[in-house]
């Protein structure tokens, strides 16, 4: 168990303009929202947090949400100092902020990037107007491009979007016209995810009643094979199930989640893992206000015993294409051997060809074959 303090911070801003039809993330729409109550509540959990858990250094920053994008310039320039006031950033920290496309004009870039951010995720999700008034986004593909014009105006090069697939009445064929505009930007970083039904979504509702109409298993898995192509032959080297980034610009802070180190957690319904124990805090905007202002916010803090944190290291490591070592389960759980613990399932996944093991790296990563089936891997690891 790792016992030093986090080097990665995360942070949640649930305000978005509206409600995506798939999205089940903690977030609430921003008309008459009480946002700067909430940024006075955040900066009294950064202090609370920091009394708690004293910080050495910070590697890793990621805002997300909600939309982050949606605070005015002088809330931006709030909410980054008090960021900077409370956590020490080291000097080649990486500092992700997500963004829909259309609300990151000029001076909202400037501010961000003179609060120390230098890496946006931008939500484009497709490059079909058609398809992205279908799923509840309000931006469209020229919102895209201004926003990545501005954002390089303004010296950002850290770029990433994401796309989706396997969404409703998408085919092989429009997704395929998707990635080719998406390359043609020439970003260092992608992430390409599949729609998931979630529950408390209106996608969930029309599901339900049999009125979405989606890719069938196949095409779906098409869809996946077709982004790992398009994307490796274009030189983005896959190394994460869902990522795909030249050389160096690879997540670093999500590769913190994947490693199964621990990670500050602050905002509404934000989770945090440390000291072998997890936590979320309260959901709701105002209940988490109010908490916040006299104790940390938490709705839930529970330990995680040995073999649970054991499991969550072969899923989530198992996610990066490297796989995982058996020194770094060492050091993770000392005086434990993982194939002590997992070998019989290694052992069973790797005859499956699901699995590939390299000796002399004492290292376990998907096959191929595995990779569009990980799932099944990373199920496989669950007592």
């Amino acid at each position: 168990m790792i016992t030093t303090s986090p080097r990665a911070l995360y942070i949640h801003i649930p305000f978005c303009t509206n409600k995506c039809f798939y999205c089940d993330f903690n977030s609430f729409v921003l008309k008459g929202q009480p946002v700067e109550d909430y940024l006075d509540a955040l900066e009294h959990e950064m202090k609370l947090t920091v009394a708690q858990i004293r910080p050495e250094m910070i590697d890793t920053v990621f805002v997300g949400g909600g939309t982050p994008t949606v605070l005015t310039p002088q809330q931006m320039e709030q909410f980054l100092s008090s960021v900077r006031r409370h956590f020490p950033l080291s000097e080649g920290v990486e500092f992700t902020m997500e963004a829909n496309p259309g609300t990151t004009d000029l001076d909202k870039l400037r501010v961000m990037r003179d609060g120390g951010v230098n890496r946006i995720s931008f939500g484009v999700q497709s490059f079909d107007n058609k398809l992205l008034e279908r799923i509840g986004r309000i931006h469209n593909v020229d919102d895209v491009y201004r926003s990545i014009e501005n954002a390089r105006s303004v010296g950002f090069t850290n770029l990433s979007i994401d796309l989706m697939f396997n969404l409703p009445d998408q085919t092989l064929e429009t997704l395929n016209e998707s990635v080719s505009r998406a390359l043609e930007l020439e970003l260092p970083h992608y992430s390409l995810y599949g729609l998931k039904i979630e529950e408390n979504t209106l996608f969930h509702t029309l599901y339900q009643r049999d009125e979405l109409p989606l890719p069938s298993e196949d095409e779906e898995l098409d869809m996946y094979l077709l982004i790992m192509n398009r994307l490796k032959q274009a030189g983005r080297q896959q190394y994460e199930i869902s990522n795909f980034a030249l050389p160096g610009y690879e997540s670093r802070h999500n590769m913190t989640y994947w490693n199964n180190e621990p990670y500050y957690g602050l905002g509404a319904g934000a989770h945090g893992y440390h000291l072998g124990e997890r936590h979320i805090n309260i959901k709701g905007v105002q209940p988490y206000i109010d908490a916040a202002r006299n104790q940390l916010p938490r709705l839930d803090t529970r330990p995680v015993e040995a073999s649970e944190a054991m499991e969550d290291f072969m899923m989530v490591g198992l996610r990066m294409l490297d796989g995982v070592t058996e020194a770094r389960f060492r050091s993770q759980f000392p005086g434990v051997e993982l194939r002590d613990v997992f070998g019989e399932t290694i052992d069973r996944l790797v005859e499956n060809g699901l699995l590939q093991h390299l000796p002399r790296e004492e290292r376990y990563k998907l096959t191929d074959k595995g990779v569009p089936l990980g799932n099944e891997v990373f199920g496989a690891f669950i007592s």
